[in-house]
Formats: C-alpha cells, sequence, structure tokens
C-alpha cells in the first residue's frame, strides 16, 4: 500500500516523513543546505524507524500474557503499519496507529498510538502518545531509531565526528546475545565523549542503562555543524550502525530488549509499561540541527 510523504516546512528546516511507519525520512537544513538524515540504502533500507509495542527482541520471538502465547517480531509492528492523519499544518502533524484485526492476532491488546512531529525553528520535536482504548491493563514499550548522516560532509571521514554528553556518564555497555541482552554490563565510558569509529559496532548495538545526560551532541572536529538529540526522561539507549555504513543512530528508548533470563512473560519484561484502561502515556523527545 502506498502513500504519499507528507512534507513539513519552517524557515529552516524541512522534513518529510512516510505514513508506512509515521516514519521521518529526511532532514534537511535548509541555510546550511545539509541533510541530516540517512537516505536508506544497501547497508540499511530504514531512515528512522518507531519502535512499539515493544522495543529490541523477545526470547525466542515469544512473550505470554494471561496463559496465552503469542508472537512479536523484533521492535514490533508499527514501522511496518500504514498510520492514517489525524491533523496537518505547515509545521506539525500527528499520525495515529490503532489496533485492528491484525494486530490482535499477535497483541491482543486495545490502543491508539499517535506521533506528533512539530518544527520549532531548528528543532524537530517528536511525542509518541499511547491511549489504552480497552478494559484491561496495555502492556508496552516505545522507542526511536532514527539514523543520522556520518559523515554529513562528504569531505570528511566518519573518524572525524564524536558524541559528546552534558553529563558524565558511569553506565556499562549491556552486550547483546543473539539479540537479547546478557546478565552482567562490560566497563565502557571513562568520559563524556565516545569517538566514532566504524568498529564500534562490530560486536552489534552499544547498549546503555540509567543515563544521566538529557541531551546527547553529535560533532566533527572539521566544522560546527551537527545535531543535538534530547532525550528527556529516558531509562535505555542505543547506539548503532551497519558494518560499514555512514551513518549512526542514537536511539532514545522507553523500554529494552529481553535479557537472556526473561520469563517471557510480558507483564515482567524489563522497560515494560502498565497502562490501565482510558489512561494515556506520552514521551517526548527532540532533534536540534545546527
Amino acid at each position: 500500500m502506498e502513500s504519499k510523504k507528507v512534507f513539513l516546512e519552517n524557515e529552516k528546516v524541512k522534513i518529510e516523513v512516510l505514513p508506512l511507519g509515521a516514519e521521518l525520512c529526511s532532514l534537511y537544513h535548509k541555510q546550511h543546505r545539509l541533510q541530516y538524515l540517512w537516505q536508506a540504502g544497501d547497508a540499511w533500507p530504514k531512515h528512522s524507524p518507531v519502535l512499539f509495542p515493544i522495543v529490541g527482541q523477545l526470547k525466542e520471538n515469544r512473550y505470554t500474557h494471561q496463559e496465552k502465547e503469542y508472537s512479536l517480531p523484533r521492535h514490533g509492528f508499527a514501522r511496518e503499519k500504514m498510520f492514517s492523519i489525524l491533523e496537518q499544518q505547515e509545521d506539525r502533524v500527528i499520525f495515529r496507529l490503532s489496533d485492528d484485526v491484525s494486530t490482535r492476532k499477535n497483541y491482543p491488546f486495545a490502543f491508539h498510538f499517535d506521533i506528533h512531529y512539530q518544527l520549532i525553528d531548528s528543532e524537530i520535536i517528536i511525542t509518541y502518545s499511547v491511549t489504552n482504548t480497552g478494559p484491561e491493563i496495555l502492556f508496552f514499550s516505545v522507542g526511536a531509531h532514527p539514523a543520522f548522516r556520518v559523515p554529513l560532509d562528504l569531505r570528511d571521514k566518519y573518524e572525524d565526528y564524536y558524541l559528546e554528553f552534558d553529563k558524565e556518564e558511569h553506565s556499562g555497555r549491556w552486550p547483546l546475545k543473539d539479540g537479547l541482552i546478557d546478565v552482567t554490563p562490560t566497563p565502557f565510558f571513562n568520559s563524556q565523549k565516545i569517538h566514532l569509529t566504524k568498529e564500534l559496532f562490530s560486536n552489534d548495538a552499544l547498549v546503555f542503562k540509567k543515563i544521566n545526560s538529557k541531551q546527547i551532541h553529535l560533532r566533527s572536529t572539521k566544522h560546527q555543524h551537527g545535531l543535538t538529540v534530547t532525550v528527556n526522561a529516558c531509562p535505555y539507549l542505543g547506539l548503532w550502525a551497519a558494518k560499514g555504513a555512514d551513518f549512526l543512530c542514537i536511539e532514545p528508548w522507553q523500554g529494552i530488549a529481553d535479557g537472556v533470563q526473561a520469563t517471557g512473560k510480558i507483564a515482567e519484561k524489563e522497560g515494560i509499561q502498565g497502562l490501565d484502561a482510558g489512561e494515556n502515556y506520552q514521551y517526548r523527545w527532540s532533534i536540534q540541527l545546527f
């Protein structure tokens, strides 16, 4: 099913969003004449998928709820679903995904999942809103997976870029075993910076818990252009790039993959949110281009 891209624009930036997955697919700064978002390709066919109703992978791709077993793919199904448009203006749009016969086969919950995009100056503000429209507790997680172009300037090298956190970090890296979180972390941080190399992701994503920083800056040693991801209250963070690819994913997560010792019960899953009937949950994050 094809649907036209949605365009939002102000004096400084222009963005494009695909109704399929409500996926951001272009982040263009008009004054800098720079495209900040990975434009898909052989290394990875996505731009910025939204992760719902789970983040990461389930153990054996299965979970149980009320003694029944269900299956969900890694990162859930929202990224492969067509969203409707609830509201659109020149500088903002609201997309919606609701439960239907196809979702209830492996996710027996009633919901509205709304994704808001809004432009303010050179900042893109993204809000995820989940409403429980059913009679029982809604169990879910939500997360972002944007891939930013590195290098931004084709005259640069990948190694000319680094991440700078706004606070000191002491979290270890939580290794992945076949997509599942291992039992113990390994030491990682010794400063507020991570210098980028393509070898960083040779053993899959870098996964962190209990990040102190509210903002993560992607900067270059060669020029002043970059971006800031404001993650706000973010219990989990993923950093990832496909092997040899010219991008970096900075992923604020409100959930995480199953651990290797997970019970499989969705109500006991680490990072899962439980939302009572009629309640609404919101998470807001943003991307500032400079």
